[in-house]
Formats: structure tokens, C-alpha cells, sequence
């Protein structure tokens, strides 16, 4: 039920779900300033759309709206999350597995290894990076 007691739809479970999984990880990495927060708020709006259009959709959305997240941080300020498994080499960003599937985890390919689920990061040994 939302503040007003009426019934949350499927939809809005899905869309606040992964909206909170995002932010979570945003928290854990460090780097959940307002403007970035505002990026995992225009995700979701474009993201309702989609789900309206295809309802089977909705168990898809916490993936997508990090991968959405991932690309926006990625033009305007750089890679994230940095992978906390990899320490040597140059730094590179972990990316969601299923790209369009249920229960997204964030992946190292370098080192082939799922580091954690999306909205877990914080439990991840190291993955907060170091300023």
C-alpha cells in the first residue's frame, strides 16, 4: 500500500524495487550525489514507459534502469562501479549479467566472476573505491 492506502501496482513495485537496488549500490560506491540521483530518476520515468508497453517486462527493470544509470555516469563522469576484484591492471567498470533477464548481478569479465546482485555492492569486500 503507497501513503494514501491504496494498493501499489506490480508495476510501481517493480519500478521502486529497482529504483532502491540502484541507489543502494550508488550509496555503497560513494557517489549517490543529488545530480546522480536525478539520473536514476530519469531511468525509472523512461523505464514506466517501457513496462507499461510490456508488462512481462517489470521482473527486467532493476537491471535496466542500472545499466541506464552505469551509461549516463559513463559520459558524464566515468566508469562505475569500478570492479573491487581486479587489483592490478587498469581500473574497468563491472557490468550487469543478464543485460535483459531476472536477478541482475553486477560481473567482472576480466576476472569472469560475479562480484554481486544489483543492490548488493555494499557487501562486497573493497567496493567502496578509494578517493
Amino acid at each position: 500500500m503507497d501513503p494514501s492506502g491504496l494498493p501499489v501496482s506490480p508495476l510501481e513495485q517493480a519500478l521502486h524495487a529497482a529504483r532502491a537496488l540502484v541507489l543502494a549500490d550508488l550509496v555503497a560506491g560513494e557517489v549517490a550525489d543529488a545530480d546522480v540521483v536525478s539520473l536514476v530518476e530519469e531511468s525509472v520515468v523512461q523505464r514506466r514507459w517501457w513496462v507499461e508497453q510490456w508488462p512481462d517486462g517489470a521482473e527486467f527493470v532493476a537491471g535496466l534502469v542500472a545499466q541506464d544509470v552505469q551509461d549516463a555516469l559513463l559520459e558524464r563522469y566515468g566508469r562505475w562501479p569500478l570492479c573491487p576484484v581486479c587489483g592490478a591492471g587498469d581500473p574497468h567498470a563491472l557490468e550487469v549479467e543478464p543485460e535483459l533477464g531476472p536477478d541482475p548481478s553486477w560481473v567482472c569479465h576480466k576476472a569472469g566472476v560475479r562480484v554481486a546482485s544489483v543492490g548488493a555492492l555494499g557487501s562486497v569486500p573493497g567496493g567502496t573505491p578509494s578517493s
